[in-house]
């Protein structure tokens, strides 16, 4: 990863709001041991890791946003690839960092990623089914 990396983070259905994702798919939680959990866009498209983390893994996701090292490099959060789950498995820390500033921080990274636009937005059918459409070549 550099600084230019694009860390890919899957936004759960809940948070969406009117077509739009709200900065607590940034925030991380005391029991996510302030890390969230990101792909390392170097290894894997927003695609690809939408179909890792709904097929593969089970979960629901409405879609990718993205961030890049720099951004939350720039917020005093440490990103660091951590393959232990799956190779392109990565974690922006919050450790140290009281649960105002994390709100805070959250509220920047969103922005950031708001800026940047949806990386892959899954349709309605793929959401309801996790399954990428037949018509996408997938």
């Amino acid at each position: 990863m550099n600084s230019a990396t694009l860390l890919l983070r899957q936004i759960h259905p809940a948070w969406v709001q009117r077509g739009r994702f709200t900065s607590q798919a940034f925030r991380p939680t005391r029991k996510d041991e302030y890390s969230l959990s990101v792909y390392d866009g170097d290894l894997v498209t927003a695609e690809g890791s939408w179909e890792h983390y709904t097929v593969q893994q089970g979960f629901d996701s409405a879609g990718v946003a993205g961030v890049t090292v720099e951004e939350c490099e720039d917020l005093d959060l440490a990103a660091e690839s951590d393959p232990a789950p799956f190779p392109a498995h990565a974690v922006v820390r919050f450790d140290g960092h009281s649960n105002s500033q994390i709100a805070t921080k959250a509220k920047h990274l969103k922005r950031a990623a708001a800026q940047r636009g949806w990386q892959y937005r899954a349709d309605a059918e793929q959401q309801r089914t996790g399954k990428l459409s037949p018509l996408r070549g997938a």
